[in-house]
């Protein structure tokens, strides 16, 4: 296979323009060949000028020969990695693995063991997915918290209710994050998904995808139980023997995969008494900001609207003199800030787009990173004490609704009465409150640096009308269960698994790492014959 790298044409090119393209830098006339887009990543810094950039994989008879007379360093043979579940191991398995969590990790575990004959039995605390979404959407009208099935908790997880990016940084020399993107596209999601240099799905094509996967692994023989929480572990000789749901029912388990989820603080406090191991994690917290989406696709794409391009995004980033490090994060093209609370009295934003990304406003979190030793108290859950502490003091200041300020009135400190002409959009109550005395001074004060920072990056970001609404406090997981290389906690039985665990960081790698653990179990155990 020949792999073709920064392969360039511009955006408002057809398909026949690109196999010109590839015919003439392969130097060949009538050869039949067969192409598949790697990758492809916009090219805007012109914006007179915009091209996308290829990876290209072609297949053609006659390669070597094409290759020696072909004098390109982007041009060139490779072998591609192709995804390969392992066989079943030899240790006898007399209970079907329990999953906890149908999120992104629960979900990819859960399937692929159930493909290869285990028949998983997966636990979920919330809702089905399409329940869900109407639950979801009474608090956002009513402001009636359900607390076991809300923007975090229930069939999807967290990443039902977000702009669904599928991009990661994690390094997959064994294929996983392709096989991930073939996956969705399996059950729904456009093909594009598989070369889009920032893939993303949308929350209405997620809730659609998620239904899917779970019809999948029913089908394969995997059953889900709903309204069904982890509530305690019953250990003998540090091996799990049981698991205690719903506070009375004991449901044997020689396998538990704990694929929980970011936010599930109740089943951390639980799985430290127990004793499992685990460790508090750094993650990161601050405010959301929105802009007009118009203003950023002019500072990037230099025009306001493009129908061939679609909503522009953005990741910045800066140091501050504090010695933090401020970034965007989960940036959300046309898309809505969103109450994503999941506790009485405490309250949490995230950002939220539809597979069109289509509204009128850009948010995106600007987040500080926070370490152990910023954290109120110590031991394993001194990080969940800390979100809750940030996420007590923005219910308060909002009085159960989203505190909102302009940037003018957040650099003076104060509640402002007003707005300019960027409007809240939100999903959830909202109202005019004092955003920067939720945040502790030194994470406030870098936040405010780097608004201006990145204003000369991207004209209009300081506008003094820019909204920002606390507090983002759900970036990942305060939170890490120990595990050792084949993904099992010290805890025999016990594989803690995804972004709730600490291994994952969004949709995709979470997808991975579930993989990961299922591969894991797979290698150890035989199929379980038992129902």
């Amino acid at each position: 296979m020949i792999r073709m790298t920064q392969v360039s044409l511009p955006v408002s090119h057809d398909r026949e323009a690109l196999e010109r393209k590839i015919r003439k830098l392969l130097r060949i006339s009538s050869e039949p060949f067969t192409y598949e887009i790697e990758r492809r990543s916009l090219d805007a810094r012109n914006p007179q000028e915009k091209v996308y950039r290829y990876t290209l994989d072609v297949t053609i008879s006659n390669e070597k020969r094409i290759l020696k007379k072909v004098h390109n360093k982007n041009i060139m043979s490779i072998n591609k990695t192709r995804y390969h579940f392992p066989k079943s191991g030899e240790e006898p398995l007399i209970t079907r693995p329990v999953i906890v969590g149908s999120g992104p990790a629960g979900l990819f575990c859960g399937w692929y063991l159930a493909r290869a004959g285990y028949r998983p039995l997966i636990l979920e605390r919330g809702e089905q997915v399409r329940e869900r979404r109407r639950t979801v959407e009474r608090f956002w009208k009513e402001g009636i918290l359900d607390s076991e099935s809300n923007v975090q908790f229930g069939e999807g997880g967290a990443g039902t209710f977000s702009d669904g990016k599928l991009n990661t940084l994690v390094k997959d020399p064994l294929g996983r994050n392709k096989e991930v993107l073939k996956r969705f596209v399996k059950a729904g999601a456009p093909k594009e998904i598989l070369y889009e240099q920032k893939p993303h799905l949308g929350t209405d094509v997620l809730a659609s995808i998620v239904e899917t996967l779970r019809k999948q692994i029913e089908a394969m023989g995997g059953s889900f139980r709903f309204g069904t929480k982890l509530t305690g572990l019953k250990l003998e000789d540090n091996t799990l023997q049981s698991l205690i749901l719903n506070g009375e029912e004991e449901l044997k388990a020689q396998v538990c995969v704990l694929a929980i989820g970011h936010s599930a603080r109740d089943t951390f406090s639980m799985l430290h008494g127990c004793g499992l191991p685990m460790e508090p994690k750094s993650f990161a917290v601050g405010l959301r900001i929105e802009h007009p989406q118009k203003m950023i696709n002019q500072a990037l794409y230099g025009e306001a609207e493009s129908a061939e391009l679609g909503a522009a995004s953005y990741k910045v980033t800066h140091q501050a003199s504090t010695g933090r490090g401020v970034y965007s994060f989960c940036m959300c093209p046309g898309g809505y800030v969103v109450n994503a609370s999941s506790e009485q009295g405490y309250l949490a934003v995230n950002g939220m787009s539809y597979q069109a990304r289509d509204q009128v406003n850009a948010n995106s979190a600007l987040i500080v990173t926070v370490k152990p030793e910023d954290f109120p108290e110590d031991g394993p859950l001194g990080g969940v004490a800390f979100q809750r502490k940030l996420e007590k003091a923005a219910y308060e200041a909002g009085g159960g609704k989203i505190p909102v300020q302009t940037l003018k009135d957040y650099c003076k400190n104060q509640a402002g009465s007003s707005l300019g002409q960027v409007k809240p959009l939100m999903k959830g109550a909202w109202t005019l409150a004092n955003v920067r005395e939720i945040l502790p001074r030194q994470i406030g004060d870098s936040i405010e640096e780097g608004i201006y920072a990145f204003d000369k990056k991207i004209p209009g970001f300081a506008r003094e009308d820019a909204l920002l609404s606390a507090v983002e406090s759900r970036t990942s997981s305060p939170v890490r269960i120990l595990r050792g290389e084949n993904c099992e906690s010290q805890v025999s039985g016990i594989y803690p698994c995804g972004e709730g665990a600490g291994y994952a960081g969004g949709i995709t790698s979470a997808d991975m790492d579930g993989m990961k653990v299922a591969e894991g179990i797979s290698r150890r155990f035989q199929k379980c014959e038992i129902s």
